[in-house]
């Protein structure tokens, strides 16, 4: 049985890069079973498989598409997006994705579309994947030339172009609603909701957003069935995960592993465990907006709920560990430094909050910090937390700052009283 459907054609030979080698490994099978159904009934499928979006909101993929108006009356124009602008601290899955199976992409972008009735899409990619730019044009290129993409796709009377868009850079384009102000040539900030994108989205029609390694798990799942992909995952998740480690553990990287896998098989036995004479301090388990966890969540199982029950998220599945020999108000400095840049200005807690936040967290990594600037730090927290700010960029920039004051709380405190960083 299948059990690594994300990197299976993943070897240091590169062997799925072309269309000649993805097809002698079985592709676009998904894709031929998709064309002779229901694209109501693919929906369904992609629903009760419970796939979860995995560029960090963990939303149903399949229930997401159902809010996509279909039948007599809706819009015959409707857009399907591919959100390939990786760039939340720590996270590097999709790259690998697209560098090294570029037509599984565009196999589950295909089904996608053809699910949604859309006859347009466009992958949305970072402007410095050179790399992976050129071989998803190559992918491209190769699928229209071969029948699978264009007009009449295999005698189905169904047609679809997807195009390739670089990215200017801008971390706010992981919202969706900025990423489509993007496509459509305006500036990226977010817009109100509702109306929410699949109602009216890239110029003002239906629209479907969803991440590289979302529509990576698509052509499998629909090829092999909805019991074989809920058999993959360990715990209430289907399905696997790219998780990836980064930080000083003797073997960072990333491997495909079922959904559930505990976070301690993850960093001690896929990453090596902590570098020679380090340990491990705490950790953030999905990428640079999530909360700090501690040793004590080491057992827990990397699922969406399981995570968030903790007092975190599961995000994008990439772990950046803090060791004891790092200091953690630098972390979180450097971090808030890269959110405070990143923000789109649109609103007052993120434009004026992170930019503060970095100025008191600069102060006490420099040694000048004052007993009132946690308190400072705290309450900056509150201004930026959910319910406050137009998106959730904020919001996820808080989340590092109040956990580290949670559980590195004396960290802050030694570099107050004793007028520098301990860990110079």
């Amino acid at each position: 049985m299948l059990t690594n459907p994300l990197t299976k054609n993943i070897d240091p030979q590169n062997t799925a890069t072309d269309l000649a080698g993805y097809r002698a490994a079985g592709g676009y099978s998904g894709w031929r079973k998709a064309l002779a159904g229901d694209p109501g009934d693919l929906v369904k499928t992609v629903q009760d498989a419970g796939l979860r979006g995995r560029g960090g909101a963990g939303f149903n993929t399949g229930l997401k598409w159902s809010f996509v108006p279909r039948g007599e009356g809706s819009p015959a124009v409707k857009y399907l997006v591919c959100n390939a602008d990786e760039m939340e601290p720590g996270t590097f899955k999709d790259r690998l994705l697209m560098e090294r199976d570029p037509h599984l992409l565009i196999e589950g972008m295909a089904i996608a579309a053809y699910a949604i009735e859309a006859r347009t899409a466009y992958i949305f990619i970072r402007g410095e994947y050179h790399t992976a730019t050129a071989r998803l044009e190559k992918a491209i290129a190769e699928a229209r030339k071969e029948g699978l993409l264009g007009k009449n796709i295999l005698g189905s009377g169904y047609s679809l172009e997807i195009h390739l868009h670089r990215s200017a850079g801008n971390y706010i384009c992981g919202e969706e609603t900025a990423l489509l102000n993007a496509l459509e040539g305006k500036r990226a900030i977010p817009r109100a909701k509702p109306p929410f994108p699949q109602v009216s989205g890239l110029w003002g029609k239906p629209t479907v957003v969803n991440n590289v390694e979302t529509f990576c798990n698509i052509p499998h799942l629909i090829d092999l069935g909805v019991d074989w992909y809920k058999s993959l995952g360990r715990g209430e998740d289907a399905g696997t995960k790219l998780f990836g480690v980064s930080g000083k553990v003797k073997n960072p990287g990333t491997w495909e592993l079922p959904m559930g896998t505990p976070i301690r098989e993850i960093i001690e036995v896929h990453a090596g465990g902590m570098r020679d004479g380090l340990k491990l301090k705490g950790f953030l388990p999905g990428g640079g907006s999530t909360d700090f966890l501690g040793p004590e969540h080491l057992d827990l199982p990397m699922d969406y709920d399981v995570i968030g029950k903790s007092g975190s998220r599961m995000g994008t599945g990439t772990i950046i560990v803090l060791d004891d020999k790092t200091c953690p108000v630098g972390l979180v400095l450097n971090l808030t430094q890269f959110f405070a840049r990143e923000s789109c200005g649109w609103c007052t807690p993120c434009r004026d909050g992170l930019p503060w936040a970095v100025k008191i967290l600069q102060r006490i990594e420099n040694g000048e910090g004052r007993p009132e600037d946690i308190g400072l730090l705290r309450e900056q927290v509150r201004y930026m937390g959910p319910g406050n700010t137009f998106c959730a960029l904020a919001p996820g920039a808080a989340e590092p700052i109040q956990s580290a004051l949670k559980l590195f709380e004396q960290d802050f405190i030694d570099h107050i009283e004793k007028g520098c960083c301990p860990y110079l």
